[in-house]
């Protein structure tokens, strides 16, 4: 059994569904087929959601009808025959059908699940519709049937196993199995998802419970590759990488990748492998329990970022000091991304200003508090990287003329990671391309 997920972008066009189709049908292999929505309709159902959110329902119903029209020409040309032009149609009626009914009733946060999760269910039954004509033998696993999280929204692995084999029992004559990426039911038994990205989420879960040879990731990219290939000129697929330097990649800001991926397939040592749907003869990068080489990998950014720095000459030293600081992140539910201290300061970084406020305001009776908004953390990732010899020197030899705020080093043997203004992004990754790689 093996998992390939096919993103927004690989099934955005019909004529990109049939390629999928084509890449689904090169082997034999047993697999289920994690599918997107299609490119722009998630966007499309959040923009809807927030003019019912707001009580415009007349824009409400002019997004609906025009994502309507974009289905209906989608059709088109996804399926050539009448019958199957016809079993389509009918497909999306109902489910713009359910649009339009909400536009009579109350908007709640349970319904804004159930608008996000059409995206999803119209894009894999439509996928199905193409492959019984072209009499490609398959079977639809509805998500909503198996993926689940609990109340701390964290998927139930073993649930999902459980129900997922027993589905796969049922179909025991069939090779090739379709669903729902994103999508799931959350404690109380509401349509739920995995939060934006969560396709990615859902093909790792999926390899995991049904312990997958293999979970394929197919985007529009030909691998992880060292450094951003949308703003930095020369840049390379990576060969190998480990779960933990993928981890980390995705986290720090790598969008090939959600960061919730690696955990499931690493828990059953899944190997996970980032390919290309435009170029699929080009082997990518396959993620595995072995990194395959130790140096520096590959950099990553984060955008968004807030350092807070807590200066107390008096209280730094005192015992529970940094407890009672990250008890305040930690009443906030906000994550912390970098750390580091001096003898009369703590410094952190936050990537969600949501609580921002609050957080200064419980801060400020232990010392002063600087707050240093629009920057940008860079992450240096590779095996080993820590004990790897004149990494720091060429580091900092590249980025001598960069202002950098913040450094985190030797907490992970994986990471450096450094903080500077966001306008200084672009610049960093570049000389540091230049300075690491030599491109």
């Amino acid at each position: 059994m093996k998992v390939m997920k096919f993103g927004g972008t690989s099934v955005g066009k019909p004529e990109r569904m049939h390629e999928v189709a084509q890449l689904i049908t090169k082997d034999n292999k047993r697999k289920i087929v994690v599918l997107s929505a299609l490119s722009g309709t998630t966007n499309a159902l959040v923009e809807i959601s927030n003019f019912l959110a707001s009580g415009d329902k007349a824009s409400a119903s002019i997004k609906i009808d025009q994502l309507h029209e974009h289905y209906k020409n989608f059709i088109q040309l996804l399926v050539a025959k009448e019958e199957s032009r016809k079993k389509a149609n009918e497909i999306i009626d109902k489910h713009f059908e359910f649009l339009r009914i909400i536009l009579l009733i109350s908007f709640s946060e349970s319904l804004y699940k159930d608008i996000l999760a059409q995206g999803e269910l119209m894009s894999t039954k439509l996928f199905c519709v193409y492959l019984e004509e072209a009499g490609i033998k398959h079977a639809l696993l509805p998500a909503l049937e198996f993926m689940s999280i609990d109340a701390n929204e964290e998927p139930q692995l073993l649930a999902i196993r459980t129900k997922l084999n027993e589905l796969l029992q049922q179909l025991t004559d069939v090779d090739i199995f379709i669903t729902q990426g994103y999508i799931c039911k959350n404690a109380r038994g509401e349509v739920d998802n995995l939060k934006r990205g969560g396709s990615d989420y859902t093909a790792s879960l999926v390899a995991a419970a049904a312990r997958a040879e293999v979970c394929e990731i197919w985007t529009d990219i030909d691998g992880m590759h060292n450094n951003d290939p949308r703003i930095v000129n020369k840049t390379f697929a990576i060969e190998q990488l480990s779960f933990d330097e993928a981890a980390e990649l995705a986290y720090f800001g790598a969008k090939i990748l959600h960061p919730t991926c690696i955990w499931p397939a690493q828990q059953e040592n899944v190997p996970v492998r980032l390919l290309n749907t435009m170029q699929p003869e080009a082997a990518g990068t396959v993620i595995t329990k072995e990194a395959g080489s130790v140096g520096v990998k590959a950099m990553a950014a984060k955008d968004g970022i807030v350092a807070i720095k807590i200066k107390s000459s008096r209280m730094l030293l005192a015992y529970g000091f940094l407890r009672k600081i990250f008890e305040v992140f930690e009443k906030y539910k906000t994550s912390i991304d970098m750390i580091t201290t001096s003898e009369v300061a703590v410094s952190v970084t936050i990537d969600n200003d949501q609580f921002l406020q609050e957080i200064v305001r419980e801060l400020e009776p232990f010392g002063t508090v600087d707050v240093l908004k629009n920057q940008t953390i860079v992450s240096i990732v590779g095996n080993e990287i820590a004990q790897t010899k004149n990494v720091l020197q060429k580091l900092f030899d590249s980025l001598k003329d960069v202002q950098v705020t913040m450094v985190s080093y030797g907490g992970s043997p994986h990471n450096i990671s450094l903080l500077v203004p966001a306008n200084e992004k672009v610049n960093t990754l570049q000389l540091l391309n230049s300075g690491l790689f030599g491109l």
